[in-house]
This record gives structure tokens, sequence and C-alpha cells, in this order.
């Protein structure tokens, strides 16, 4: 079941080389599985006293339509999990829609 699945992809937004990575693990693991942008989800963290990092990142088309998160974990660790508990509320959202639609073409 496709639907079941879901990508999280954990990055230093210091380091400029990342965004183009994570190009490539999009195009790996997620284009390539044929996921749904809600199955997806980007962390983009902040080392602790780096400085404030929520400005606009150059994300790539098919990057800026995924959910991201900014993670903080000294500063703001509620945030962080918070954006978590809803990604994992959709992925499970969506496993079980797709169990439903699963079982009715069985009965059908």
């Amino acid at each position: 079941m496709k639907d079941s699945q879901g990508v999280i992809i954990v990055f230093n937004s210091d380091i400029p080389s990342h965004l183009k990575e994570i190009e490539m693990w999009h195009n790996n693991f997620i284009q390539q599985q044929r996921l749904q942008d809600k199955q997806c989800l980007l962390i983009a963290h902040v080392k602790p006293g780096s400085g404030d990092h929520t400005e606009k990142l150059d994300l790539s088309p098919a990057l800026s339509k995924l959910t991201l998160v900014h993670s903080n974990l000294e500063e703001d660790p509620e945030d962080v999990r918070m954006e978590f508990m809803k990604y994992l509320r959709g992925v499970i959202s969506s496993l079980s829609e797709s169990r439903d639609r699963e079982e009715m073409s069985i009965i059908t």
C-alpha cells in the first residue's frame, strides 16, 4: 500500500550543499515511489547557538510543495513535536483511507 508510506528528511539548513542532497533524496524516495506531498516532511534542523534560521530557504519547486518545519530543539521543541504529530496523524489517516478502499474493493 503506497498510502501507508511516509518520508521524513532532516537536514542542516546551515550547509548549502544539503539543499542539493535533499533534492536527490526527494527524487529517489518520494518521486520514484509516487508519494503524495502530505506523506512527506522536511525538517530544517538548526544547531543550538547558530542563530535564527527561520528565513525562507531556496527550495526547488518540487521541495517547496512539501511541509517544511524549522527545528530548534533548544528554543522551541514543542513546535517540532506538534508538527511531527500532525504529520503522523496525516500518515495514519492515509493508511486508514487506503485500508477502507481496499476492503470496499474486496466487497464489491
